[in-house]
């Protein structure tokens, strides 16, 4: 599409073991909203990809998300991914004074977010984004019970 994006390279482990890596695009426009502009998803079983459903971009699926606003407001809904039937994630803020403590760090004036699909009724999640790093936890507040926590970050 044309825009320059960074990629967050998320990896997910199970008693050590890799199970899945995500490449996610994003990309800030000049009001500081983000936006999502796919992924390269590979989930992992005994060190072998097993599946990369749920990879794609844009361009391919029709547009970007938008992963939130420069200016969020509480209380107000937006997709951050829209795919008809395949992918249609939405977010709502939920306060913008949050504070999070992972072992990356402590930190405060946090974005904290109410994450879901209309696809999987059963799931949803508390995100918690720090300025000038991004997401730093998630909470699920539905099944399945999960609570990921940022360990590193490296800046290039």
């Amino acid at each position: 599409m044309g825009v320059d994006c960074v990629v967050v390279d998320d990896r997910v482990t199970e008693g050590g073991e890799l199970t899945e890596q995500t490449h996610d695009w994003y990309a800030q426009d000049e009001k500081g909203n983000v936006w999502y502009f796919g992924e390269d998803s590979k989930e992992c079983e005994n060190g072998k990809v097993k599946s990369t459903e749920g990879s794609g971009r844009p361009a391919r699926m029709g547009q970007a998300g938008h992963n939130h606003a420069g200016a969020p407001k509480v209380g107000e809904p937006y997709y951050q991914e829209y795919y008809e039937g395949e992918a249609e994630d939405k977010a709502r803020a939920l306060k913008l004074d949050g504070s999070a403590k992972v072992p990356y760090g402590s930190f405060d004036n946090v974005l904290v977010t109410r994450e879901w699909t209309p696809l999987e009724r059963n799931i949803a999640e508390h995100k918690y984004y720090a300025p000038g790093i991004g997401n730093v936890l998630e909470v699920a507040v539905k099944r399945p019970q999960e609570r990921l926590k940022l360990v590193d970050a490296k800046h290039g």
